[in-house]
């Protein structure tokens, strides 16, 4: 069994940006000679999440509303206190959404849904470019 890790970097705007990250994945994917087996996708760090989504404007409009309803923007987060930062509900979220994604691949190709793509889901207050860890495992 090979193992191989790769990353990649995605410039994102703050609160809630979703990126579509599938086409990236593909990419590595067919360079890493691996036919078979599984990838993580993993972002380091505890206001980023990765998911899958169907990637449409309705959802993009709909994810932001959803999580502002599980952790909202105007209360008062211990984290603040801590750290002296604005960023407790971006930590909470990311919580919810989770780090880390393990999608199959047969042939070269992901087994993903017809509707389903990728996404990284940066929950940080501020724009930044984040890394995201890709490792393959299979033959």
């Amino acid at each position: 069994m090979k193992i191989i890790t790769k990353k990649i970097d995605v410039d994102c705007k703050a609160d809630v940006d979703l990126k579509d990250i599938t086409n990236q994945v593909v990419k590595v994917l067919r360079n890493s000679n691996i036919r078979d087996g599984i990838v993580t996708v993993f972002v380091p760090g505890a206001t980023g999440a990765v998911s899958t989504i169907e990637f449409e404007p309705g959802l993009l409009k709909d994810m932001p509303t959803a999580l502002e309803r599980i952790a909202p923007t105007n209360i008062e987060y211990s984290h603040h206190e801590t750290w002296g930062c604005d960023n407790g509900k971006s930590h909470i979220r990311a919580t919810f959404i989770g780090p880390s994604l393990v999608v199959p691949f047969a042939d070269g190709n992901l087994i993903l849904g017809t509707y389903q793509q990728i996404v990284f889901i940066n929950l940080d207050t501020k724009s930044r470019r984040r890394t995201i860890i890709l490792q393959f495992m299979g033959e």
